[in-house]
């Protein structure tokens, strides 16, 4: 009987450690949209929204380190100066691992489809739950 109610134990915390995890992912993904839609109507603003806003958020691309949010975004305005630049945005994601209690790692590539020119990339992001919600701590985009 003990092993039955162990094994019972077992499978129920199990089963809410996937069920959160689950929730975390649904969570993240929906961030993601969000921030595939705004890009695709030319709102970085709307965008920027999915990350940090912190002076410790960091951005890793073929330009180096960006550290901070409005560092980022100004990084965002001036490669991207109209809708032609942004065009429209898909991912594709690849994996998305949890790290610890409030914080994933996610693998992607992107697409950008737009009139000068489509361009492609990989990307990887670092989620934390900050004050309840899921933002972007670390980007590495190329």
């Amino acid at each position: 009987m003990k092993k039955i109610v162990l094994l019972i134990c077992l499978i129920s915390a199990f089963n809410s450690y996937s069920q959160n995890e689950e929730k975390d992912i649904k969570a993240i993904n929906k961030v993601l949209k969000a921030q595939r839609i705004a890009w695709s109507k030319h709102d970085l603003e709307g965008y920027m929204e999915g990350y940090w806003k912190s002076d410790s958020l960091k951005f890793y691309g073929k330009n180096g380190v960006t550290y901070g949010w409005e560092d980022t975004f100004d990084r965002y305005e001036k490669s991207y100066p109209t809708k032609d630049h942004t065009g429209t945005l898909s991912f594709k994601i690849n994996d998305i691992t949890k790290i610890s209690a409030d914080a994933y790692y996610v693998l992607g590539e992107f697409h950008l489809k737009r009139e000068v020119g489509n361009a492609d990339g990989i990307f990887m992001l670092i989620f934390k739950r900050i004050n309840g919600e899921w933002k972007i701590v670390a980007d590495t985009s190329c």
